[in-house]
């Protein structure tokens, strides 16, 4: 199994200012990720994420134009991604959606991403590159 490197993603991430702008293409990189739909709308541009594996939380909380990580991979990931105006939704633990979902995010024009990153890792590496949280989402 290929090891991740998240040292040199967080090393990357020292010339990076908070509140940092930016593109799918380079969180998938940070990440280390696959994509799986949408790989016409990597240069969207994410300033916040918020991650949950309860789709009740992401209603509740969620912001429009952020960037979800979850680990749940079903349709209801995507569905929730769209109710909330999410850009776009990032899978951990090597999660991918099933058919279903797969085929409503590219019907709705979400790009969807997996990572074989745990959630909380994921989330501290867009954090340290800059990503704010939902609650400091515009």
């Amino acid at each position: 199994m290929e090891r991740l490197d998240a040292w040199n993603s967080t090393e990357m991430a020292k010339t990076r200012s908070v509140d940092t702008e930016m593109t799918l293409r380079e969180i998938k990189e940070i990440l280390q990720a696959e994509v799986l739909t949408g790989n016409d709308r990597l240069d969207e541009e994410i300033t916040a994420a918020g991650a949950s594996d309860l789709m009740s939380d992401v209603l509740a909380f969620g912001k429009p134009g952020i960037l979800l990580l979850t680990g749940l991979s079903n349709s209801q990931s995507v569905r929730t991604a769209s109710i909330i105006d999410a850009k776009a939704i990032i899978y951990v633990r090597g999660k991918k959606p099933d058919k279903e979902g797969t085929e409503l995010a590219s019907e709705k024009g979400i790009p969807l991403l997996s990572t074989r990153l745990m959630m909380y890792t994921a989330c501290g590496l867009l954090f340290s590159h800059g990503i704010r949280g939902i609650g400091a989402a515009p």
